[in-house]
């Protein structure tokens, strides 16, 4: 099997490295850019090729706000952030851009490599149930698509997970805590407006459908057709 190709995007030559390293023990294969023009040149040149996108936030030419809106306008390919600011608000802005894990630096990594290890899973793997339906969605876990009355939408992963989940425990109140815990699979230190936010864009793409995500006021959500 081929090794699957990630992008690292970092100015700094000496976090490049670290990383690299790290990814290419684990037996992926690692691209590297210093800045975000380079790093959109080598997306666009192979962006079929490429699995996944760990992208620092502060760079010369682009930063990655931007890098990270011009990836979104065509490809739901995973990014991770990297940033030294840990700022609530700055967490949001990349949310709200479809980034999919926000790590501050510094960071572990060994945690950095199982996160990525965890969302490539979720991106590759291919089960006997890939298809799950409730209330005219059709989820396609294999192929990371959903249908919505017979037309598809685009999700970032985020989004497409945690439909996924609502689906999947559908006429169930789940607390943020849960959502949490199960879509974001790992220990993530966040709050609940991190879910909000997700689910707020949810909705909007989901259009008359997005009534089916049902808000427990003081709880969470629940999912009901």
């Amino acid at each position: 099997m081929d090794k699957l190709k990630i992008l690292v995007v970092d100015d700094e030559a000496r976090m490049r490295k670290l990383v690299k390293d790290f990814l290419v023990k684990s037996n992926f294969d690692v691209i590297e850019a210093e800045d975000g023009q380079k790093a959109l040149d080598i997306f666009f040149e192979d962006q079929n090729g490429i699995a996944l996108i760990i992208l620092d936030v502060m760079m010369p030419k682009m930063d990655g706000w931007q890098v990270c809106r011009e990836v979104r306008a065509y490809s739901k390919v995973p990014i991770i952030m990297l940033t030294a600011r840990t700022e609530e608000r700055d967490e949001l802005q990349g949310f709200e851009l479809g980034v999919d894990e926000y790590i501050a630096k510094p960071f572990s990594p060994k945690i950095l490599v199982a996160r990525v290890d965890a969302i490539l899973r979720r991106t590759t793997q291919v089960t006997s149930e890939d298809i799950i339906e409730a209330g005219g969605i059709i989820i396609n876990k294999a192929a990371h698509s959903v249908q919505i009355d017979g037309k598809e939408i685009e999700l970032s992963f985020k989004e497409f997970e945690l439909l996924t989940y609502f689906i999947e425990n559908k006429g169930i109140a789940l607390s943020r805590e849960k959502i949490l815990n199960n879509v974001w699979n790992y220990d993530y230190f966040g709050d609940a407006r991190t879910i909000d936010t997700h689910v707020k864009k949810l909705r909007g793409k989901m259009g008359e459908k997005g009534d089916l995500i049902k808000t427990i006021w003081g709880m969470g959500y629940k999912f009901e057709v």
